[in-house]
């Protein structure tokens, strides 16, 4: 077989032809793990909200969609609102808040964070206990900040900016459940959204079926 000259045409027409190849490739990689991999996150999602909710099952009859990435899920065990705050020490902290109908923290979960293990990373477990624990608080009534910031919220040692942006997500969600406003969670300024206005997402039948900081100051 005859040795393809080495010109520069040939090597475009080589390099298109491993580029076209390569696309199809990946086009056909994304398809084939696109599926499994939206169904993990709608699990995890699921079982997040049951898991703030502390209920073993529940109905999800509501959701809204809010400015600023936060989305409230009204379900037939209280309310879940997952916010979004984009100053935590190593990007942003998504956090998943589920209240009881009197407005108080029924629990929490962490859906996202990018903080240093071992020291941020503390904020899936340190606001459930001991004296940064806020579960059973209201937020309407409390001043869930840090101690630092004139709250009476311990935060997580170390991790002053990890803990800010956890309890700015909390009282964020608090805010969007209670009168249907964005907090901005950076600023602090809020988005007010009429209620007419909100955007529904898709309906969800069942939650079943749904499925740091190195030292911070």
């Amino acid at each position: 077989m005859k040795k393809l000259e080495s010109t520069w045409y040939n090597m475009v027409i080589v390099l298109t032809v491993i580029a076209l190849i390569a696309g199809v490739a990946l086009a056909s990689v994304n398809s084939l793990t696109s599926g499994p991999i939206a169904a993990i996150k709608e699990q995890t999602l699921a079982n997040g909200i049951k898991e703030v909710l502390q209920a073993e099952s529940l109905e999800v009859q509501k959701t809204d969609s809010l400015p600023g990435n936060v989305i409230v899920y009204r379900t037939t065990s209280g309310n879940a609102v997952q916010v979004t705050d984009k100053k935590g020490f190593g990007g942003d902290l998504t956090v998943l808040v589920g209240f009881a109908s009197d407005g108080s923290i029924k629990g929490y979960h962490i859906l996202q964070s990018s903080e240093t293990p071992g020291l941020g990373a503390k904020a899936a477990t340190w606001f459930r206990e001991g004296k940064g624990n806020i579960i059973g608080r209201n937020p309407g009534s409390e001043n869930l900040t840090v101690k630092k910031d004139g709250g009476d919220v311990d935060a997580i040692t170390a991790s002053t900016i990890t803990s800010r942006a956890f309890l700015r997500c909390v009282n964020g969600a608090y805010k969007a459940l209670q009168d249907g406003t964005s907090a901005d969670c950076g600023s602090g300024a809020s988005k007010v959204v009429p209620a007419a206005k909100l955007v529904p997402a898709e309906p969800v039948a069942s939650a079943d079926s749904l499925q740091n900081d190195s030292t911070n100051k």
